[in-house]
């Protein structure tokens, strides 16, 4: 039995291997080497880290980016959640509109989107003109090169792969529950809280988890709808290594980018099972 098991186990890592010395070679070493140029320029040691830790300007880099990923996966997340609830409770033409609405947005590039947004928000804008001849108000409104503008732009962005991973989730929840419970007595938003809302909370923790580490790296919308003026990591690292050329101070906050990652998913891990909110078994 004992030889069996090890020779199961044997067989599972052999077929594996490919796989992870492919993921080694692409993913890890490039990480290992982002590491080691933190530790080692300009000169060996921690300085880097130290610089990280008595800098108010980068530490104020890290706030932002925080800050602006978590509103971004607050707002999508619950926005998502209600299309996908109104995904799941449609069908015919209905629930082929509303996937038209959200594959859409997903097929077209970023930075499309990105310029989109900002013929939209700046001061001579769509909005902002449309609001004037209303008489709604008198000036026109900062919507871009702000943190508001970052995070429409961020949220505009990833709503359709909040929905499509909540309502991947939600279409396996049985819906004959819900009937159950309203044909016990319980009125709708009662078997909605007690019922529904449980069950996809894994759905809702894969959508916020892929949500706020994807909005840490954001690059192109920062750029463009914050103008300079909302720095987030990715902009402020690439600065760092391109205009400054300062690779141990940039390696240094993505090695601290990544690790906080790693973290989060870590904690994560121990509040909601990842396994089952993959779809794994």
């Amino acid at each position: 039995m004992r030889a069996d098991f090890f020779r199961e186990r044997a067989s599972t890592w052999v077929l594996l291997m490919p796989a992870l010395l492919l993921l080694t070679l692409v993913y890890f070493y490039p990480l290992f080497q982002v590491l080691a140029v933190s530790f080692i320029e300009p000169t060996p040691g921690l300085g880097n880290y130290a610089r990280l830790l008595n800098d108010p300007d980068k530490q104020r880099v890290f706030l932002t980016t925080f800050r602006i990923s978590a509103i971004t996966t607050l707002v999508s997340v619950l926005v998502s959640y209600a299309v996908s609830f109104i995904m799941v409770h449609s069908s015919g033409r209905r629930l082929k509109l509303v996937l038209v609405c959200v594959m859409v947005p997903f097929w077209i590039s970023v930075l499309v989107r990105a310029f989109a947004w900002m013929v939209l928000l700046r001061t001579t804008g769509v909005i902002n003109t449309l609001l004037q001849a209303l008489g709604i108000i008198s000036e026109p409104l900062d919507l871009i090169y702000n943190e508001f503008g970052v995070v429409v732009g961020m949220v505009h962005y990833m709503v359709p792969v909040a929905t499509l991973t909540l309502y991947g989730q939600m279409k396996g929840i049985d819906k004959r529950l819900m009937a159950a419970a309203r044909g016990l007595g319980a009125g709708g938003f009662y078997s909605f809280r007690r019922i529904f809302l449980p069950l996809s909370i894994p759905g809702i923790a894969a959508a916020a988890i892929l949500i706020f580490i994807s909005a840490l790296g954001f690059f192109i919308i920062p750029v463009l709808l914050g103008g300079g003026k909302t720095l987030m990591l990715a902009e402020y690292i690439s600065m760092l290594i391109l205009q400054t050329t300062n690779w141990g101070l940039g390696t240094a906050m993505a090695s601290v980018l990544v690790v906080l990652t790693f973290l989060l998913i870590f904690i994560l891990s121990r509040v909601v099972d990842l396994r089952r909110v993959f779809g794994g078994v």
